[in-house]
């Protein structure tokens, strides 16, 4: 009996013990993996910790919430901002205090209690034909509403994430009377019903259905990379709008720490390393998208497109808005 007992409480003093001394971090992950592997196998590499994938394209919110206290999650990557703010409204995020993530990431691009940290920032531009239109680098998101783009606009469905953060951040500069009025000419601008996605918009300028589109900037590099693709980003020119005055739209790709996150010491590390200026240029090159990391210049592709001024309006700013933004594409039925 004496025996057994002790035997029972090597193996309860033992175990946590165990679990501390196994060298792994558990990512749910709405990126795909091969856009992370990279940084990944070289965080893996210099500190031994094992990073393990799962990845969703949806649902990840919900996951969490059926695992509770025993999900093995440590950490999340979204890629866009609506994602980090659903996580965290959920109570399914934990502060992450660290002097090396406030260092890399600038204040506007994470979350004032340590919730949510932003890594990548990716502008929504505009895409305007190179044959059909002049005079565009001066264009706002205002002017879309003009009388010069009647029938001449294609857009994805106004409520993706992308969409709605551009509406709530249009909100935030002018009001909601004003952003619904906007609204309205936007939708008697379009060329067709809102769909597909940004790519597709400017397969739709090249084949003369229309004439600009809104997407988000680093497609401009995605499709240049694709043989097939290529013809589509050569038939438009790269906008990035409202330069002569609050600057251009921003969104994110970030990361958050699970509320139960069992490898938390481990999860903290790949937190900091992710905003490192060695992660980040991986990010940069590999993605096409702009480092969080001030320190840390973009490719040499996106470089290409030049300098641009961009909003800097805070991203906590702009999702206070984000219901109204939902409320006003419904009421003036932006999508049918």
């Amino acid at each position: 009996m004496k025996k057994g007992l002790i035997q029972f409480f090597v193996i309860i003093f033992l175990l946590p013990m165990a679990n501390a001394s196994a060298q792994e971090v558990n990512i749910y992950s709405y990126r795909q993996p091969f856009l992370i592997d990279p940084i990944t196998k070289q965080f893996t590499e210099q500190t031994g910790i094992e990073v393990n994938i799962i990845y969703a394209k949806k649902g990840i919110a919900e996951k969490l919430q059926r695992e509770g206290k025993y999900s093995p999650a440590d950490i999340i990557l979204t890629a866009d901002f609506n994602r980090l703010i659903e996580i965290t409204n959920k109570g399914l995020t934990q502060a992450v205090e660290s002097e090396q993530l406030r260092h890399n990431i600038p204040a506007q691009y994470r979350d004032k209690q340590s919730h949510w940290f932003a890594l990548t920032t990716r502008a929504r531009v505009i895409y305007a034909s190179k044959d059909r239109l002049e005079n565009v680098n001066d264009l706002s998101y205002e002017d879309l509403a003009s009388e010069r783009f009647k029938g001449k606009i294609c857009i994805r469905s106004g409520k993706h994430p992308y969409n709605i953060s551009l509406v709530a951040s249009m909100i935030a500069h002018h009001g909601e009377a004003e952003t619904k009025a906007w609204l309205l000419k936007v939708k008697e601008n379009l060329a067709r019903k809102p769909q597909g996605n940004d790519r597709g918009q400017v397969k739709a300028i090249k084949e003369g259905i229309c004439d600009v589109s809104l997407g988000n900037s680093y497609y401009y590099g995605k499709m240049l990379m694709d043989k097939e693709q290529k013809p589509w980003a050569d038939a438009v020119n790269i906008v990035f709008p409202n330069q002569q005055d609050r600057g251009t739209h921003i969104n994110i790709s970030g990361v958050a720490m699970a509320k139960y996150a069992p490898n938390k010491e481990n999860a903290r590390a790949l937190m900091i390393f992710l905003s490192s200026e060695q992660a980040q240029q991986l990010y940069a090159s590999l993605n096409m998208e702009y480092p969080v990391n001030p320190k840390v210049e973009p490719s040499e592709l996106v470089n290409a497109w030049g300098d641009f001024k961009a909003d800097n309006l805070p991203l906590t700013t702009i999702v206070k808005y984000q219901a109204t933004a939902y409320k006003l594409l419904d009421e003036v039925k932006f999508d049918l």
